[in-house]
């Protein structure tokens, strides 16, 4: 199937409309630098018009039984998987993820919002008794009203899903915008929308700027909630634009997830887990390997194994089934990557693998970078505080508990972890020592619909999936009820 270069308008209140500015962004293949489609760039005036639009609908979508919401939701999300051909194509085009990859983001995509749906059911109150006679205190669960959703490039239609499902199924609107880099596939739910009869406003999906269409989306008083993944400096500034109207903010950020390789751990079970956890989608994935701990009594044959994993790899056109790891986003992110490397070896740290852009033809042009391990690590280095969020992975060998416990606390970051090991007291002590809100014990990363997607520290606020990210989506109100 080819994929040709579109061109996309804004999707608001159910229709495709231009954006008042009249300018075009283009889209860029990460593997051969190639347009992939045009999007439009929004303004002030085009964040207003959808959130009006938004507004209106929620108004009357509120008022639809939850079962009748999850079953257009349903609908929708069964759309989504009868397109995944095309939405495949489409994310490995412009993200450079591997086909096989993209075809579970679509997946994904559809069962967020399916597993949404089966909350339609559990959007329960409470009823409790009072102090005084003959009186009761009623708590009702409400829709917060419009929401905007800011999602990342790495998993840019998963992410949108993520929060579409609970946004509407949970009686609200919402305005979704995707980031700059990737956002072709999630305007394509737009055409979704309108082959399932979507209330119209109900989605709206916008495209321009973070600093001027994404502002005016987080600093209108119609906004109600903030639904934002992607960097802790972006999610930073999106906290304080949010101040003004006191607007409910949920983030998920960035990580520096440590993988910690106990003496006792299963080998060939650890190797396995931190590999996929740092090479999967070219490391650009929020809970990967970002630096790995071995204990000294394993070290040297974890890392034989390891490295001959890492060395079997193999980096090429993403559409091939015989690629392994595909190209980094863009240019910047691909210097990002050179940077590192430079700075680890300025401060000590030797290449054991990788360290450069690829070889060969097909390698001049795109965003290429070779899986890259680094050793004589020690913790002081930049490397093992600094998000790569992509094919880098320092390893730093360790001899005590305490010591690499430590050592994985010691960032600003909080989201996950990776702990291998067989003794029971060590993951309960890990449970309770280590700083971060997912923590993945004998496996790689990877969390599911019903878990809870939570980062601590600098790694966001508010968490997503499961029971408790549902309710993010809910207001309560409290009713004292004399009679």
């Amino acid at each position: 199937m080819t994929i040709e270069a579109k061109e996309y308008q804004l999707f608001i209140n159910g229709e495709w409309t231009n954006a008042t500015s009249g300018e075009q962004a283009a889209v860029i293949s990460p593997s051969d630098e190639s347009v992939v489609g045009y999007t439009q760039m929004g303004l002030e005036a085009d964040a207003q018009k959808a959130l009006e639009a938004a507004q209106e609908a929620q108004q009357q979508w509120k008022k639809v039984p939850a079962r009748k919401r999850a079953e257009l939701m349903r609908a929708f999300a069964a759309e989504i998987r009868a397109n995944k051909p095309y939405l495949s194509k489409l994310l490995v085009r412009e993200q450079g993820k591997l086909l096989s990859l993209a075809e579970i983001e679509v997946e994904v995509t559809a069962t967020f919002i399916e597993y949404a749906c089966d909350w339609a059911r559990h959007i329960e109150g409470d009823i409790m008794p009072s102090d005084n006679p003959n009186e009761h205190i009623w708590i009702h669960k409400i829709p917060k009203g419009v929401v905007v959703a800011i999602t990342a490039w790495n998993f840019p239609l998963a992410l949108a899903g993520r929060k579409i499902g609970p946004a509407l199924v949970a009686g609200n609107s919402i305005v979704v915008k995707p980031t700059q880099e990737t956002p072709l596939a999630t305007l394509e739910l737009g055409n979704i929308a309108q082959k399932v009869g979507l209330p119209k406003g109900l989605l709206n999906i916008v495209t321009g700027s973070g600093r001027v269409l994404g502002n005016a989306l987080v600093e209108n008083p119609i906004t109600k909630m903030v639904t934002m993944t992607g960097s802790t400096p972006a999610g930073q500034q999106i906290f304080r634009a949010a101040a003004t109207n006191l607007t409910h903010v949920q983030l998920e950020l960035g990580g520096k997830a440590p993988c910690i390789v106990f003496e006792d751990a299963d080998i060939d079970q650890a190797v396995e887990g931190a590999f996929h956890s740092r090479f999967d989608n070219c490391g650009q994935v929020c809970t990967c390997n970002e630096r790995m701990y071995v204990h000294e009594a394993i070290y040297d044959v974890f890392m034989e194994k390891f490295m001959t994993k890492v060395k079997g790899l193999k980096v090429g056109d993403p559409m091939d089934i015989d690629s392994d790891m595909g190209p980094k986003v863009n240019a910047s992110e691909l210097n990002n990557m050179k940077k590192l490397v430079a700075k680890s070896i300025e401060e000590g740290a030797v290449i054991a693998h990788g360290g450069k852009v690829p070889e060969g033809k097909m390698f001049e042009k795109g965003f290429w970078f070779e899986p890259t391990v680094l050793t004589n690590v020690s913790q002081e280095m930049t490397i093992v505080h600094e998000e790569s969020f992509g094919p880098i992975l320092p390893v730093i060998k360790f001899k005590e508990f305490e010591e690499v416990i430590g050592y994985a606390n010691d960032c600003e970051y909080g989201l996950a972890a990776m702990v291998f090991t067989k003794d029971m007291q060590k993951i309960l002590r890990c449970n309770d020592e280590l700083e971060f809100g997912e923590i993945y014990v004998n496996r790689g990363h990877g969390e599911q619909h019903q878990g809870f997607h939570n980062g601590y520290k600098l790694s966001g606020s508010g968490g997503e999936d499961g029971k408790y990210g549902f309710e993010q989506y809910l207001e309560k109100k409290t009713f004292y009820v004399k009679y």
